[in-house]
């Protein structure tokens, strides 16, 4: 057709644009899922004249709720107005083809076999698809050559369209998936940031959800729930700072955070991260952080070799912090105590950490357990540390029958009959 198309792509959907049967981007808002595959359906049907697609939602009560009026924005911008025809209930396109817009709900076994013959279905909203749904959609878009587009924002890994992708015994063969969020697109404004930035400060149980795609989880479950505020705020000059350091393993990086206490606010105002770190690689590492040379610094003791490695070889003030059974959870309790935490928006993987931080959820009865999940903890952990001497041991000892006499002056010299 002699038409040239100038369609700038972020890095992140490049792997999407190599044939496949099944392409799937999921993630956050903003992040430009929806754009690039309506940029990509209209190259398609330039580039091969005669292109049938349809465009699915799971349930459709009207146009509005379809990607339609997205698909034209898309025709304007790139110029190709005079290759498609606007319909009010489709699209026209090159060589005689058509998108349409529908919803599975409409469709039987029956009526499915009308989609037969397209080469393109793209399911925008992904996550609410039906079982039902996807395994009549499978077999019809069947042509070769023919592929199956989704795009989507997590809710569940029990969502037909997260196991069907992202299951860890589902078949890859064929198969295209990517994440995509706000960070991965160059052409995210100042409004969506500021939109953003609210929800990261007043709706941190939704915020991972929202802007970063990960599953909905329960709110009540959440041990810092409604309990942090990420904002920025000022340090004054004569703080008393606390340092606390997470030593890494295997995949689990190491955290160095430094915090204060003012009028029993916790602010968190730095910290470092580093995935498998080399011990040589750790001074480089805390340096990042103000101070940390001067101040006390309290670590995991679980590594008495490298708090001898920092302060004997590089003069860091290391020690270890105390320890003892029920530790994590007294020193949560301690940190749930402080009438609000703040967390400077630099330090956006304390705030991930507070926002997923939870207890164990039994998956048969949905109860809450009284157990703290092991994992989006290393700055947290590192905070605890910090605190050490703040947080104290709230466990009662066991006491014999022997102590309790003894304590009530009612020890005998006479042995006690059993």
């Amino acid at each position: 057709m002699g038409v040239t198309l100038d369609i700038q792509t972020p890095r992140v959907f490049a792997p999407l644009l190599e044939p496949s049967r099944y392409k799937g981007a999921w993630g956050g808002r903003g992040s430009g899922k929806s754009h690039f595959f309506a940029e990509m359906l209209v190259e398609e049907c330039i580039l091969k004249p005669g292109t049938n697609a349809v465009c699915i939602r799971e349930i459709q009560k009207s146009l509005k709720q379809s990607v339609k009026r997205l698909i034209e924005e898309k025709i304007v911008k790139l110029g190709v107005s005079h290759l498609f025809r606007v319909l009010e209930a489709q699209i026209g396109t090159p060589g005689g083809g058509v998108i349409i817009f529908q919803g599975m709900q409409n469709h039987t076994a029956d009526t499915i076999k009308s989609l037969q013959g397209f080469r393109i279905a793209w399911i925008e909203e992904a996550q609410s698809l039906s079982e039902r749904s996807l395994r009549l959609l499978r077999p019809t878009i069947r042509d070769n050559g023919s592929e199956i587009w989704a795009s989507w924002n997590p809710e569940s890994p029990e969502d037909p369209i997260d196991k069907f992708f992202r299951a860890a015994d589902a078949d890859k063969s064929g198969m295209v998936c990517i994440r995509a969020n706000w960070s991965d697109n160059p052409w995210f404004g100042e409004t969506l940031e500021d939109e953003r930035r609210r929800d990261q400060r007043d709706r941190p149980d939704e915020y991972d959800h929202v802007w970063e795609g990960d599953y909905l989880t329960r709110s009540d479950a959440i041990i810092f729930a409604r309990r942090v505020r990420v904002e920025e705020f000022n340090t004054p000059l004569d703080t008393r700072f606390y340092y606390g350091a997470d030593w890494g393993f295997a995949n689990d990086p190491t955290a160095l955070v430094r915090c204060w206490i003012d009028d029993e606010v916790l602010h968190v105002d730095y910290e470092a991260f580093g995935n498998k770190i080399e011990m040589d690689e750790l001074p480089t590492l805390f340096d990042e952080i103000p101070g940390c040379r001067d101040w006390p610094i309290k670590a995991d003791g679980a590594r008495p070799e490298t708090i001898s490695y920092m302060s004997k070889r590089h003069q860091f003030k290391i020690t270890a912090a105390n320890k003892w059974p029920g530790s994590v959870e007294d020193g949560v309790s301690r940190l749930k105590a402080f009438r609000e935490i703040r967390v400077h928006p630099r330090c956006s993987m304390v705030a991930e950490e507070f926002r997923k931080y939870a207890y164990k959820v039994d998956r048969q009865t949905d109860d809450i357990l009284p157990i703290i999940v092991d994992d989006w903890n290393h700055g947290i952990d590192a905070i605890r540390y910090a605190l050490d001497g703040i947080i104290q041991n709230r466990r009662n000892l066991a006491v014999s029958d022997d102590v309790l006499a003894r304590s009530r002056g009612m020890m005998s010299s006479r042995p006690r009959m059993r």
